[in-house]
């Protein structure tokens, strides 16, 4: 009864459309109060020890990083790059896209961010040279889920410290997964773009034009280098590399391509405080959810009742992505992670997945989530750069997020595309 109050209340809060935030710490409270002989003062320290967590820290200074590169002129520079290398060919322009928005994930950590910094360039270009408005837009937001899987990733972070799995090994293990939905959207805009006659430039570029354009990006396409490779190499944690990132990102902007300037400052860091006050609003009362889910045994009951459907690991695993994928729709990655993970991650490592697997699927069936209807936060935010419907934006983005959940699928079953390069 406690599980149908807890889960109840909460869906009833969102169909409601109470913020996300609000209506998990509120159906938390009801269920506490109502079933349980727990002091409301926990609720308070659940949700104060739940974000006081140092991996933590590498959220907002991530999100500070993208901020600031997006303000900085990085991602235009990104974008000169690729379209100089790539963007006479049959749907150059909307690979471009989806490189860019691979070489700005490994920047920010951040699907939104992704999407807001390379979309403002990228729509119209594409729109300018002939593309289906809905199609670039649907194409970008579907780009942008890449955000949070190839790292440094914010989702990776959380699921980390909620599952105490290494956030390094998340990281090691989610580039090749973002590398793969990539080329499996590329592999879709080629497709489209040939049926549809999309090409980029009338002629491709000079080797001249290529090398002006990498030096260019030269800074922009060393700080994923930077980062990545210090905490591959051990040689600073997530959180150090967070800090630097904005560090680097700072003295880039501002001394070497001298496009940030005060006011892009200021905003960088306002967009950076008001975004972080809510995440850490999520994650605290997201771990009071948690936490009384883990009080209550409803895992324990989850879990058996999944198995007791089936014991075959396939079809486990099938009804769990179905699942996640429901709940990417309508709940926002963060406080879906810290719900879901003491739920689904025992019965997953129980058929023999690893928590890294376990964890980059996790992370890829929400980031779908982020252009998938109703509630795709991509959708909107490309949606809003663009000036298209959210219903014409769902109609185009079919064929990308198939493409999406086919690379889903083979993460899920082929351990070794996340497993390759960790020594386990």
């Amino acid at each position: 009864m406690s599980a149908l109050v807890l889960f109840g209340s909460f869906f009833v809060l969102l169909l409601l459309t109470v913020p996300i935030g609000y209506a998990i710490g509120i159906s938390s409270l009801i269920a506490i109060y109502y079933y349980s002989d727990i002091p409301l003062i926990i609720i308070a320290q659940k949700a104060i020890t739940g974000v006081d967590s140092f991996p933590l820290l590498a959220i907002p200074f991530f999100m500070l990083a993208g901020n600031l590169m997006s303000s900085g002129g990085i991602a235009k520079r990104l974008v000169n790059f690729f379209d100089s290398l790539i963007g006479h060919v049959t749907g150059g322009l909307g690979m471009v896209t989806i490189i860019v928005c691979m070489f700005f994930a490994a920047i920010s950590g951040s699907a939104v961010a992704t999407v807001s910094a390379v979309g403002a360039f990228m729509i119209p270009e594409m729109v300018s040279h002939g593309y289906n408005k809905p199609f670039s837009a649907a194409l970008t937001a579907a780009a942008g889920t890449i955000g949070v899987i190839i790292p440094p990733s914010i989702p990776f972070v959380i699921y980390g410290v909620v599952s105490g799995t290494s956030i390094t090994d998340l990281f090691t293990a989610g580039f090749l997964p973002g590398i793969m939905m990539g080329i499996a959207l590329m592999v879709v805009c080629y497709f489209v773009s040939k049926k549809n006659g999309y090409r980029g430039k009338e002629k491709a570029s000079t080797p001249a034009e290529i090398w002006k354009t990498f030096k260019d990006a030269f800074w922009a396409i060393l700080s994923p280098v930077i980062i990545l490779g210090g905490i591959y190499s051990g040689f600073f944690t997530p959180t150090e590399a967070a800090v630097i990132s904005v560090v680097y990102s700072f003295i880039i902007g501002v001394f070497v391509y001298k496009e940030l300037d005060i006011k892009g400052a200021y905003q960088s860091f306002k967009d950076a405080i008001v975004v972080n006050g809510a995440t850490t609003f999520m994650v605290g009362f997201s771990t009071v959810f948690a936490a009384f889910l883990t009080m209550a045994q409803i895992p324990n009951m989850i879990a058996q009742g999944i198995l007791g459907l089936t014991g075959n690991a396939i079809l486990i695993l099938l009804i769990i992505n179905i699942f996640l994928l429901i709940v990417g729709m309508f709940v926002d990655n963060i406080p879906a992670t810290i719900i879901l993970t003491p739920i689904l991650l025992p019965i997953c490592t129980g058929i023999g997945m690893h928590p890294v697997t376990f964890g980059i699927m996790l992370t890829m069936n929400l980031a779908i989530g982020f252009c998938s209807p109703p509630y795709g936060i991509n959708l909107f935010v490309s949606s809003s750069i663009s000036k298209v419907s959210i219903e014409e934006l769902t109609r185009k983005i079919l064929k990308p997020l198939l493409a999406l959940i086919v690379v889903l699928l083979l993460i899920t079953y082929i351990p070794a595309f996340t497993m390759i390069f960790l020594n386990k």
